[in-house]
């Protein structure tokens, strides 16, 4: 590929991964026990609207056919991949009860310590049915689409944190406030298309967490200077404070 023409696409890319991080998803999102998911018809719909020609599928059991992998220990899995501007990403999520607690095909127990009781109490787990894997799917699919930036910043870049809303708003509060501080300094008619990558890098405290959200964007990060710099200061931030 010429190479022009490859960095307007990774541009492009950045761009895009900018739009759809800095959109404020909060009140799309949906609460299950300690976990927060973001309405998939809201999450798809919003991705359409920057990648109209993006897809999806739900990856099925090569053996079974059906939608999801089951290890009779371990419980079940989905998966599902997007496909948009040349980018291809999977994911992947156990099918969870309501207490967030992997299911599987049959019904199991477990012992939790009760403080209040002193004692010990046996907690049931249902048998998973084809609506709590039609469920995890969908679930799937929108922690599918976050790895383009949408609703990225829910995750925190691990599993759902307890308290990613306080989170998010907290990060908001901040951001505001370098932003006021720093106007000054810009034109009025300056934006910065990179202030999404920059608010994902500001919210990583780890080498694994920077490597990971780096691997998911390695062609924009090799393809652009600017963003490849971005990277690079995080990973020296973070050695010096390791």
């Amino acid at each position: 590929m010429n190479t022009v023409v490859e960095n307007n696409l990774n541009e492009n890319r950045a761009e895009n991964f900018n739009k759809l991080y800095s959109l404020n998803v909060n009140d799309k999102a949906e609460k299950k026990g300690s976990l927060s998911y973001l309405s998939w018809s809201f999450a798809w719909a919003e991705f359409k609207k920057i990648y109209p020609d993006a897809t999806y599928r739900v990856i099925q059991n090569p053996v079974t056919n059906l939608p999801f992998f089951e290890d009779r220990n371990l419980g079940i899995m989905v998966f599902t991949e997007v496909s948009a501007d040349g980018l291809v990403y999977q994911m992947w999520l156990p099918v969870m009860n309501s207490s967030n607690k992997a299911m599987k095909s049959y019904p199991y127990s477990y012992n939790v310590f009760n403080r209040n009781k002193n004692t010990e109490e046996t907690i049931t787990v249902e048998a998973a049915t084809m609506f709590d894997v039609n469920k995890s799917i969908m679930r799937c699919l929108t922690k599918n689409l976050a790895m383009f930036g949408l609703g990225l910043y829910i995750f925190n870049g691990e599993d759902v944190p307890a308290d990613a809303t306080n989170n998010v708003e907290h990060q908001q509060i901040k951001t505001t406030a370098i932003q006021k501080r720093t106007a000054p300094r810009v034109a009025p008619s300056t934006t910065d298309r990179y202030s999404g990558i920059r608010n994902a890098l500001s919210s990583i405290n780890s080498m694994d967490n920077l490597m990971g959200l780096y691997n998911q964007h390695r062609s924009e990060v090799e393809g652009n200077p600017e963003i490849k710099a971005m990277f690079s200061n995080k990973k020296n931030e973070l050695l010096m404070t390791a």
